[in-house]
């Protein structure tokens, strides 16, 4: 199957996400990585991008809020290569009217191959990993060439 090397540079664009209910967890784990995470380039839907800017004196750049867009405006940039890593505290366990957003958001990131973390575990093994501070190739399966093919035949 071919492969695109995407590169990651040292800097990493980071997106964080936490549903409503896992807000304290991103507002503490985001706390004792802030040194970490100050070294990379952070982006956030609206209120978990608020909270981290205003509790944790972080640069982040904000988007909606999930439920009005947000979910889907960071997918999009994980598609046009502008997002490298992805944390999002998501809650399994409570209702969202954004379901469908929160599923395709996860969706593109695995397709586009970005880390991908979805819990506070996930996320502390991933942000100590060495890789963080390093340039890293990602490999992109040729989905095109792979659609051209199932559609040709």
């Amino acid at each position: 199957m071919p492969y695109q090397k995407i590169s990651m540079g040292k800097r990493k664009k980071i997106a964080l996400i936490a549903h409503d209910n896992k807000k304290p967890d991103m507002v503490e784990w985001a706390d004792f990585n802030k040194d970490i995470l100050s070294q990379h380039s952070l982006l956030a839907t609206g209120t978990t991008g608020e909270m981290l800017s205003r509790e944790l004196g972080l640069e982040v750049t904000r988007f909606e809020s999930g439920p009005l867009g947000g979910d889907q405006q960071i997918g999009a940039r994980i598609t046009e290569g502008f997002i490298d890593f992805l944390v999002f505290f998501w809650d399994p366990l409570e209702p969202h009217p954004h379901d469908p957003d929160v599923k395709a958001l996860l969706r593109i990131a695995v397709v586009w191959n970005i880390p991908l973390a979805c819990n506070r575990a996930s996320a502390d093994f991933m942000i100590s990993s060495p890789l963080m501070s390093e340039e890293y190739d990602r490999l992109l399966i040729d989905y095109k060439s792979r659609m051209e093919k199932r559609y040709i035949t």
